[in-house]
C-alpha cells in the first residue's frame, strides 16, 4: 500500500495540471498545498514556528465571537486549482461543515513566515487571499530580528492595504479585538535558538 501510494505522490509531485478532485484522496496527514495546479509537499515546521502559530489562536479565541471557530492548518478552497494551507484559519460556523473550506466563510488567514515559505507568503499568497476575497491577511515573521506582525485588509479596489507593521504589544480590532505579545514570542524564540540542541 505505502508503494501504491509513493508512487501515486511521485506522479502526482511531476505534474502542473493538477485540480482539488486529482488530491483529494491524499492521506489527511500529509502537509500539502495546491498551489497552480502543482502539489507542493512541506517539511514538518520547526516547533517554534507551531508554537507561534498555536499563540496566535490562542489569542484569537479570546474574544472569538459566537459563531467563528478559530482553526489551524485548514484547507481553504481559492479555485479548482489552488488549495491552501494558512498557520491559522477563522471560519463561520456556516461554513465549518467541509473541508476545503471556501474563503466567503474565511473573515482572516494567517500564515507564519519560514525559510522555505516567506517569498510566496509575502507575495503570491497576499495576491491569491486577496483575489478570492478573504478580507484580512495576517503576515508573522518569527525569521526576524524580532518576531513581526504584518496586517493586511482588504482595500475599496480589491487589493490589500497595509494596516500595521510591528514587532510590540499589540491590540488589533479586526476582524474583531485580538492582543498579540509579540516581545514574549521573541524573547522565547530567542531562548529556544540559545539552548536548543544543534540539528544532529
Amino acid at each position: 500500500m505505502s508503494v501504491t501510494l509513493h508512487v501515486d505522490l511521485a506522479a502526482l509531485l511531476a505534474r502542473r495540471d493538477l485540480t482539488v478532485d486529482d488530491i483529494a484522496d491524499l492521506p489527511e496527514d500529509l502537509r500539502y498545498e495546491l498551489i497552480d495546479g502543482r502539489l507542493v509537499v512541506s517539511p514538518l515546521a520547526l516547533p517554534i514556528h507551531q508554537f507561534i502559530a498555536f499563540r496566535i489562536a490562542v489569542a484569537s479565541e479570546e474574544r472569538c465571537p459566537e459563531g467563528v471557530l478559530v482553526n489551524g492548518e485548514q484547507a481553504v478552497l481559492l479555485d479548482r486549482r489552488n488549495e491552501l494551507r494558512p498557520d491559522v484559519v477563522l471560519i463561520y460556523e456556516e461554513g465549518a461543515g467541509r473541508s476545503p473550506v471556501r474563503p466567503d466563510d474565511v473573515p482572516l488567514v494567517v500564515e507564519v513566515i519560514s525559510e522555505s515559505s516567506k517569498k510566496f507568503d509575502r507575495d503570491e499568497k497576499l495576491k491569491k487571499y486577496a483575489y478570492v476575497g478573504i478580507r484580512n491577511y495576517w503576515i508573522v515573521d518569527p525569521l526576524a530580528e524580532r518576531v513581526t506582525l504584518t496586517q493586511f485588509a482588504l482595500g475599496p479596489g480589491g487589493d490589500y492595504q497595509q494596516l500595521i507593521q510591528t514587532d510590540e504589544l499589540v491590540t488589533v480590532d479586526c476582524p474583531w479585538e485580538i492582543t498579540l505579545d509579540l516581545p514574549a514570542w521573541t524573547r522565547r524564540r530567542d531562548r529556544i535558538r540559545a539552548v536548543a540542541r544543534p540539528d544532529s
